[in-house]
C-alpha cells in the first residue's frame, strides 16, 4: 500500500444530498447507434474545428471530420461508419441556446473502421517522446471530459516543470455518476492513461482525489494503482465544491491557486479520470475519442443509470433508454442542478462536455422567488469557497462598474453557486457575475478590435508618407542630375568619334560659317537651359523672332514651292482637284509668309546639305543589294534636282 498523503482544506463550501444512489445501482449500459448523428464542429473551448468532408462522402469510424483551427482547438471524428448527409446549422447544447453548424452523419449500420489508422497505436508507451504523445492527444481529440471541454494536448504541453498530476475524481456536483461508475468498471484502464501522461510530463508522482461518499470506486482505483508508487489513492471529505480544480488542489497539497493564475503556476497539473483514459485508449490502441459515459437521472427519469454513447447520438435516444420520463420534468439540465445548464429540447445532441442529462420534477426545484433587496446577512461571503465577497460583486456587476468589479477579483469566481443557494433574498447571484464578466470580455474584445484597426491605420499612414518620402528623394536626385548637366561646358566632338549628321554642340568656326550649325546651336542651348550660349553673329541678330528666321522662311518657302507645283499640274478634267490645289497652295504661300530672300545663304545652305546627304547615302550602299542602290540613285537624283531648282530660283533676278 502507498503512504497515506495528508489533506487539508479550502474555505467554504456547503454539505448537499448527493443524491447519487439512483443512478448507480446497475452497470454502464451501452447504447445502440441512432438513426442520426448530429456532430457539432464546437465541441470544446476554442476555435471550431473545419470540416473536411462534404455531404455525400462516405466515412468509417474513426476517420477525421474536422481539423482543428489554431492552438485552442480540436478535432472531430466519425463515431461509426455511414454517410454525411449534410453540413447544417442544428440546435446544440449550450446556455445561449442557440444554433450551430454541424455535421449530419447516417450511419450504415456496419460500424466499420478506418483500414489504417491515422496514426500508430503504442503499446510500449514508454519508448514514445512527451511531444508524440501529445501530438496523438491532439490528434485523437481528447477534451477535458469533466465538463470543461478544455484541449488536453494544451495541458500537456506545460512548458515547465511538473511536480504533481492530480486527478479529480471528487464528482462534487449532485446526481452526477458517470466518472464515479468509471473508476469502479475501467480502473486498469484509468491507470494506464495516468502512466501515459506521467510519462508525458515527467512528473514524479500522481494523487487521486476521491470523495468518501465513493467507497467502491476507492477501492477499485487502489488495487490498480497498487503496482505503481509513483500513483496515490487519496480520500477527501464529501463538501461541495470538492471537485472544483483549485479547491481540490487546495485540499490535497495545501497550495492556493494564486489569483487569476493556473495550477502549473504551482508545477502541477489536473486531468479528470475519463480524459487520462481516452489518452491512454488513443496512444496505445490507436483510438479517437468517439464516445464518453453519460448518466442520465434525477426523480422524473424511470430508470436512471449511465450509458457508454457515441458522440453526436439525440438526448431523446438516451432518456428513451432509461424508460423515459416518469413524471413531466420541471427542468432539464445537462450537468447537475448547481453549475448545469438548461437544453432548449431532447433533440439536441450528445458532445464531448455533455456528462449528465438531468431532468428534475417540480418538488426537487427551487421555487422561483422574486429577487428582494439585499439584506446584507453576509451567508454568501461565508460558503464562497473562493473567498471573495459576493455582496460587492453584485453591486458592481448590477450598476455595471465592472472595473471595479474586476478588481474584486471577478474572474476567481468559480460559478459554483452556493452563494446563491443561500440567499434568503433570491438573488440570482451567479447570473451577475456571468453578465459582468460577459461584459468585460466584450469590452476587451471590442478594444482588440480597436487598437487592431489604429494599427493598420497608423502602418497604412507610415506606408504613405514612406513611399511619398522616395517619390520626392528620387524626383530631387533626377533634378539635381540635370542641373548638373546643364552646368558642365559643351565638349567639342573629335571629327572621327562624331557622324556629319550628330546634333552635338558645333565647334566656334562652324558657328561663324554656317547658319544652320548656328540655328543648332541656339536649340540646344534653349533646351539645356543654361551654359554657354554661341554668340550671334550680324545674321542671328536679324532672327528675333520666327517670322524673321530664315529656317523657318526657307521651309515656309519650301512649302510654297511644293503646294505651287501640285496645283500646277492637277487632272485638267478635274476641277475639284483644281480647286484643291489651289486651296493648298493659296494656304502654303499665307503659312510661308513673305517670300524668302533670293539671296538667303540659309536655303541655299539646307538644299547642299540635303544634296550632300543623299549623294553620300548613294556612294555607300550596299553593295550586293540592287534594291539599295536603286533607292539610293533615287534619293540623290531627287536631291540634285532640288538644289538645282533651288540654284536657279536664287540665281534669277
Amino acid at each position: 500500500m502507498n503512504a497515506p498523503v495528508r489533506i487539508f482544506g479550502f474555505p467554504g463550501g456547503l454539505h448537499l444530498d448527493d443524491h447519487k444512489a439512483l443512478s448507480t445501482a446497475t452497470p454502464i449500459a451501452t447504447a445502440p447507434l441512432p438513426p442520426e448523428l448530429v456532430l457539432p464542429l464546437s465541441q470544446h473551448i476554442g476555435a471550431p474545428a473545419k470540416p473536411r468532408v462534404e455531404p455525400g462522402d462516405k466515412v468509417r469510424r474513426g476517420q477525421t471530420l474536422a481539423d482543428p483551427q489554431g492552438a485552442v482547438s480540436s478535432p472531430v471524428h466519425a463515431p461509426t461508419s455511414g454517410t454525411i448527409t449534410a453540413i447544417e446549422p442544428r440546435a446544440v447544447p449550450h446556455p445561449s441556446g442557440l444554433s450551430a453548424l454541424c455535421l449530419i452523419l447516417t450511419p450504415d449500420g456496419e460500424d466499420r473502421a478506418l483500414e489504417t489508422p491515422e496514426w500508430s497505436p503504442a503499446p510500449d508507451f514508454e519508448r514514445l517522446t512527451a511531444a508524440e504523445i501529445r501530438d496523438i492527444a491532439r490528434k485523437a481529440g481528447i477534451v477535458g471530459l469533466g465538463g470543461a471541454g478544455f484541449p488536453a494536448a494544451i495541458k500537456l504541453t506545460p512548458g515547465r516543470a511538473v511536480d504533481t498530476l492530480i486527478i479529480n475524481g471528487a464528482e462534487c456536483e449532485p446526481y452526477i455518476t458517470c466518472d464515479q461508475m468509471l473508476m469502479r468498471e475501467q480502473a486498469d484502464e484509468i491507470v494506464v492513461g495516468i502512466r501515459v501522461v506521467l510519462h508525458a510530463l515527467e512528473a514524479p508522482r500522481c494523487l487521486i482525489g476521491i470523495e468518501d461518499n465513493k467507497p467502491e470506486a476507492i477501492r477499485a482505483l487502489s488495487d490498480a494503482a497498487r503496482q505503481d508508487p509513483r500513483i496515490h489513492v487519496v480520500v477527501v471529505p464529501t463538501r461541495y465544491p470538492q471537485g472544483g480544480e483549485k479547491q481540490l488542489i487546495q485540499t490535497l497539497t495545501g497550495l492556493e491557486v494564486p489569483s487569476e493564475g493556473l495550477p502549473l503556476d504551482l508545477g502541477i497539473v489536473c486531468h479528470n479520470p475519463g480524459t487520462v483514459r481516452a489518452v491512454g485508449r488513443a496512444v496505445t490502441l490507436g483510438e479517437p475519442l468517439i464516445e464518453r459515459v453519460v448518466t442520465v437521472t434525477g426523480e422524473a427519469i424511470a430508470q436512471p443509470q449511465n450509458f457508454r454513447v457515441r458522440l453526436g447520438t439525440p438526448m431523446q435516444a438516451l432518456v428513451t433508454l432509461a424508460g423515459g420520463f416518469s413524471t413531466p420534468p420541471a427542468r432539464l439540465l445537462m450537468g447537475g442542478p448547481m453549475m448545469g445548464f438548461n437544453v432548449p429540447s431532447l433533440a439536441v445532441p450528445v458532445v464531448k462536455a455533455t456528462n449528465c442529462i438531468l431532468a428534475l420534477p417540480p418538488e426537487q426545484t427551487r421555487p422561483e422567488a422574486a429577487a428582494q433587496p439585499c439584506i446584507r446577512c453576509g451567508e454568501c461571503a461565508t460558503v464562497c469557497p473562493a473567498r471573495l465577497l459576493p455582496q460587492q460583486l453584485y453591486w458592481h456587476a448590477r450598476a455595471r462598474e465592472f472595473d471595479r468589479a474586476e478588481a474584486l477579483n471577478l474572474f476567481d469566481c468559480i460559478e459554483c453557486g452556493c452563494c446563491a443557494l443561500v440567499c434568503p433574498s433570491h438573488i440570482p447571484l451567479v447570473q451577475y457575475y456571468r453578465f459582468a464578466k460577459t461584459e468585460i470580455w466584450a469590452e476587451e474584445a471590442d478594444k482588440r478590435q480597436a487598437d487592431a484597426a489604429r494599427l493598420r491605420h497608423e502602418a497604412r499612414q507610415a506606408r504613405l508618407e514612406r513611399e511619398e518620402a522616395e517619390k520626392e528623394a528620387a524626383r530631387a536626385r533626377k533634378k539635381a542630375a540635370i542641373a548638373a548637366r546643364g552646368s558642365r561646358p559643351a565638349a567639342t566632338p573629335s571629327p572621327a568619334a562624331t557622324p556629319a549628321s550628330t546634333t552635338s554642340a558645333p565647334t566656334a568656326g562652324d558657328a561663324d560659317d554656317d547658319p544652320v550649325a548656328r540655328a543648332l546651336a541656339r536649340a540646344q542651348a534653349r533646351k539645356a537651359g543654361s551654359g554657354a550660349v554661341p554668340q550671334p553673329t550680324a545674321v542671328d541678330a536679324e532672327a528675333t523672332s520666327p517670322a524673321d528666321d530664315p529656317v523657318a522662311k526657307a521651309l515656309a518657302a519650301a512649302q510654297a514651292r511644293k503646294a505651287a507645283k501640285a496645283a500646277a499640274t492637277p487632272d485638267a478634267d478635274d476641277p475639284v482637284a483644281k480647286a484643291l490645289a489651289a486651296a493648298q497652295a493659296r494656304k502654303a504661300a499665307q503659312a510661308a509668309g513673305p517670300a524668302a530672300d533670293p539671296d538667303d545663304p540659309v536655303a541655299k545652305a539646307i538644299a547642299a546639305a540635303q544634296a550632300r546627304k543623299a549623294a553620300k547615302a548613294a556612294a555607300r550602299p550596299d553593295s550586293d543589294d540592287p534594291v539599295a542602290k536603286a533607292l539610293a540613285a533615287a534619293q540623290a537624283r531627287k536631291a540634285a534636282k532640288a538644289a538645282k531648282a533651288t540654284q536657279s530660283d536664287t540665281d534669277t533676278p
